[in-house]
């Protein structure tokens, strides 16, 4: 007869493991109905660092990113068994009311909760209505089973064996390849968030499977309990088929693994007891007891002898001693990973070193500086389609808008800009694990200066040679194996244009970043703007720094220089207002650093007209400085004085490094003293402009010898003397420059050529010259030429050469280059130089209605030229250009008396009525980019090609066309955006 009777109460353990359950399958659930889109303004809100967002972009699938996205809101506290509020708030925040209610009725479908519900300290006052299907639930699946597919008969039996104990359906197991198609592999993502346990059934084929490296790697990520089980005689720690250890040997590195095979195929179940008891452990289920041995037997009393005949008494027969119960037999354990701890040990030992010896002016030895303690953000910005460039907010974000599937990133900028420093602040990041920064977060991370690595034949010798300590007592094999282990590694190569093997077509660098080698490490190369690798493909990411603004200025003033002394701190920025020249050459951190410093410490003019005279009164501040204090201790400075203006020796080493095939920057002490004589030597390293360094090479088969070095401070110091070579060869050798600039791009060496125009007007105006009729060389003669010193009528003399041709102001150019070439054309204009034509690319911002001046949107004013013959205004992609601009520009038109032509393109132009009669002699033309649409303006009327007049229906016509364009254009780039995204 049925009982009436209900059935007891959960005990707490059974309630809590029926929500933990519960919530584990909404987890998933939830996971379905993330999009990215959802993911990253969640993420936003939530204040998640860049880089984990970049884990969501890199994950291989959607659901894999969505998971990932779900694990880290229960980390932090969004979601909870008993309360997902604040996770429905964030998504009514961003206006996803719709994903809002699917979410809380997924969480009241699987816990049976609304979403805020209080945890019940009762469990028998508000008792869970748990069905057999709820019961069932919570043990269906707990298992994942990972493996390969190669042994998908011995993974089965396993699975059999296990459920035998635990139950049918305990157990997932993937029947499918993954090559059939992504759904399979989301399938398997979603299981393994349902599982609480994860068995990674280890058969000899395992270690050499990508996907069971994914699997292995996201059960990892999502904080799954690994189970390693060893189905085949494989080696520990685990090793792939070429000897190499295998990436999830890191992972296993500490656990203890379960034996299922035998070399006596009888005996299959090794370790299957132990495995089950395991098992149950981790599922909350009550393990079997182990059996107690059975007692030893105590042995029969033996009887006492008869006393012999002697009457003597026997010796006593000793009682037998206990049978020892033997030891219980531990589970094996793996030999721990000591090489890869010692190798992130010393590579942070070796970090710190890289990082904690920042010198600001070179010739104060005794001040150095940790690089967090000198490091401003500079203006950062990456390349998007179409080759522009959008604002990042932080370099926190570098490798979050890698293009494509690329781990390869370029850091670019000019001299000065502060690439090295960055990468010494992502090496003080890591070594320092800084909670918010991505780049604590590699298992590895590894900075090394290409500038060293002339002739290095492998990545594995560079690293033991300039990334671990001398007495390390990894070898480079060892190197060798650990990086490639398929763990998270960021490699950072800086100052590639220093890379004397950069033109050679075999070496080691140019293999990693063709992804020939070592295809599983983040890349992150510094480099001019000028000397982009070749090697690198169109998938790679690229980023630019641009340098200090005012703001950064103000900031490194007050963090490094003076600190809360604000007189101080207004003294050295005045100076900074007073001369705008002075603020755009030091938009380059490296000058304004030494010149806050230099300026703090000592009287630095600020009537500074050129970037040659600047690094001038540097070097002048370093030997006054040398002097100074030689002249205190008594000594006489006559061979300083000496030395200081007579460097000819120098000089050439200078110019022969940066101009050889192999730019080979550092040099070997010894040889270095020989060619310049130690008095000179002495010198110039006691003032700063000479490093040394201590090295040390790793001859194969031989002891580590360690040896000086010898280099510049900065690769602009070689540039400084170099330019004096540059000047001597220019004026002795008329056809020796020709044949030079021939086979070498001058702005490769942009400093160099700018120096030597400042250094000497003569020798600058030839330079000048040549420089002019290389291809595209208008823009960089500007900057020559606004170095030149000497007299008007030579210096207008070049002007006009180089307003003859197309003047360019690009928006991607530096404040310095568009100040300088703003310049160069009023210096023309005021002179009654004709101007052939100047363009502004993505340069225009407004009409100053004042002035009259044309605004750029680096803030500069394009003044009215009154000599300008034509220009041209290509404003950025679906630019609507308002009336009140229309009008400002045609007004601009007017003050340029000479003006023949006047075009607009990528840009919408207002309606008008009317034109001013003035435009009568000027050409006025504008192509909106809409199909084969192009317009004149003839008698105060747009016409097209064919001679029609636009009326005002076809110009209506013509905005809805170009706002489609615009639409269209808007939603590739979006759709673009989210596959990276993916």
């Amino acid at each position: 007869m049925a009982s009436n009777a209900k059935p007891p109460p959960e005990s707490p353990k059974q309630r809590e493991e029926s929500v933990s359950s519960g919530f584990r399958h909404f987890k998933v659930a939830l996971s379905t109905v993330l999009t990215m889109e959802i993911i990253m303004q969640l993420a936003n809100i939530f204040g998640y660092p860049k880089g984990l967002i970049d884990d969501f972009h890199r994950a291989d699938s959607m659901i894999i990113g969505a998971l990932k996205m779900v694990n880290t809101m229960e980390e932090r506290g969004q979601i909870a068994p008993h309360d997902i509020s604040q996770l429905l708030d964030s998504l009514k925040e961003i206006g996803n009311l719709g994903t809002a209610s699917k979410v809380q009725e997924l969480f009241l479908e699987h816990t049976d909760r609304a979403a805020t519900d209080p945890v019940d300290t009762d469990p028998a006052a508000q008792p869970l209505n748990v069905t057999k299907s709820d019961s069932e639930k919570e043990t269906k699946n707990q298992i994942f089973i990972s493996f390969s597919f190669k042994a998908l008969d011995k993974a089965e039996y396993l699975k059999k064996k296990i459920e035998e104990s635990l139950g049918l359906g305990t157990c997932w197991i993937c029947k499918e390849r993954v090559e059939v198609g992504q759904g399979i592999r989301d399938e398997i993502a979603k299981a393994m968030g349902l599982a609480k346990v994860v068995i990674c059934a280890i058969s000899k084929e395992y270690t050499n499977s990508i996907e069971c490296q994914r699997e292995v790697n996201l059960a990892s990520e999502l904080k799954k309990t690994l189970i390693p089980v060893l189905l085949d005689d494989v080696q520990w720690p685990l090793m792939k088929s070429d000897g190499v250890p295998s990436g999830m040997a890191y992972i296993f590195a500490d656990m203890l693994y379960q034996k299922f095979f035998s070399e006596n195929s009888a005996d299959r179940e090794v370790d299957l007891d132990g495995l089950i008891n395991t098992l149950k452990g981790k599922l909350g289920s009550q393990p079997d007891p182990v059996p107690t041995p059975d007692p030893v037997p105590t042995p029969d009393p033996v009887p006492p002898l008869k006393p012999e005949s002697d009457g003597s008494q026997p010796d006593p027969v000793p009682t037998p001693d206990p049978v020892p119960t033997p030891d219980p037999v531990p589970p094996l354990k793996p030999e721990s990973d000591d090489k890869m701890l010692t190798f992130i040990r010393e590579l942070k030992e070796t970090g710190r070193t890289l990082y904690d010896k920042i010198q600001p002016i070179p010739y104060i030895k005794d001040k150095l500086y940790s690089v967090d303690k000198v490091f401003i953000e500079v203006g950062i910005e990456h390349r998007v389609e179409q080759g522009s460039w959008k604002t990042l907010s932080s370099y926190y974000g570098i490798f979050s808008v890698a293009k494509g599937s690329s781990r390869i990133q370029i850091i670019e900028g000019d001299p000065g800009y502060g690439k090295s420093t960055l990468a010494l602040q992502l090496v003080y990041d890591w070594c320092n694990e800084v909670s918010d920064s991505p780049f604590s977060r590699p298992d590895i991370l590894i900075c090394l200066n290409l500038r060293q690595l002339g002739g290095m034949e492998s990545i594995a010798k560079a690293i033991r040679q300039f990334a671990l300590p001398r007495d390390s007592s990894l070898e480079r094999h060892d190197v060798e194996q650990l990086i490639n282990r398929n763990i998270n590694i960021l490699v950072i190569f800086d100052a590639y244009d220093e890379y004397p093997d950069q033109h050679s077509v075999d070496n080691f660098v140019k293999e990693i970043l063709e992804e020939k080698i070592l295809r599983h490490v983040d890349i992150l190369l510094t480099t001019r703007s000028s000397c982009i690798p070749h090697a690198i493909s169109s998938q790679t990411g690229r980023i630019r720094l641009t340098g200090f603004d005012e703001a950064a200025r103000e900031k490194y003033v007050r963090k490094a220089v003076t600190g809360d002394d604000e007189e101080a701190v207004q003294k050295i920025l005045e100076q900074f207002n007073i001369n705008p020249i002075l603020g755009d050459i030091c938009q380059a951190p490296l000058f304004s650093a030494m010149y806050a410093h230099l300026a703090h410490e000592e009287n630095m003019p600020h009537e500074i007209r050129s970037v040659t005279e600047f690094f001038g009164h540097m070097i002048t501040c370093f030997h006054n400085h040398a002097q100074n204090k030689l002249s205190e201790s008594g000594k006489s400075i006559e061979h300083l004085l000496t030395h200081a203006n007579t460097h000819a020796a120098l000089d050439k080493l200078a110019f022969e490094a940066l101009t050889g095939k192999m730019q080979q920057l550092v040099w070997d002490q010894t040889l270095f003293i020989r060619e310049l004589g130690e008095d000179f030597y002495k010198l110039y390293v006691d003032v700063g402009i000479l490093v040394e360094d201590e090295v040390y090479d790793i001859a194969l088969g031989k002891v580590a010898q360690l040896k000086k070095v010898v280099r510049f401070y900065h690769k602009l110091f070689c540039e400084w003397y170099a330019a004096y070579h540059l000047i001597k060869c220019v004026k002795s050798f008329r056809s020796w420059f020709y044949n030079f600039t021939k086979n070498i791009d001058p702005y490769d060496l942009q400093f160099v050529f700018r120096f030597a125009c400042g250094l000497d007007q003569a020798g600058g105006s030839k330079v000048v010259k040549l420089v002019r009729k290389k291809e595209d060389g208008a823009r960089f003669a500007v900057l020559c030429a606004l170095e030149l010193k000497g007299g008007s009528h030579d210096i207008l003399t070049t002007v006009r050469g180089i307003v003859s041709s197309v003047i360019r102001i690009d928006s991607n150019d530096s404040r310095l280059l568009q100040r300088s070439t703003i310049q160069l054309l009023e210096l023309a204009s005021q002179h009654k130089i004709p101007i052939s034509e100047v363009r502004l690319l993505e340069s225009f911002s407004s009409v100053d209605p004042d002035s009259l001046s044309l605004v750029l949107h680096s803030g500069l004013c394009l003044p009215s030229l009154s000599t300008l013959q034509e220009l041209v205004i290509v404003t950025e992609p679906g630019r609507e250009v308002t009336v009140d601009e229309w009008t400002g520009i045609l007004n601009y038109t007017k003050r340029c008396q000479l003006l023949k032509s006047l075009q607009l393109g990528f840009c919408l132009l207002p309606w008008m009525d009317s034109f001013p009669t003035s435009l009568d002699n000027v050409k006025v033309s504008w192509d909106p980019m809409v199909d084969d649409h192009e317009y004149t303006l003839q008698s105060g009327r747009w016409q097209n090609r064919s001679g029609e007049i636009l009326t005002r229906g076809a110009y209506d016509d013509l905005v809805t066309k170009f706002r489609e364009v615009l639409q269209h254009l808007r939603l590739a780039e979006a759709k673009e955006s989210r596959e990276r995204m993916k």
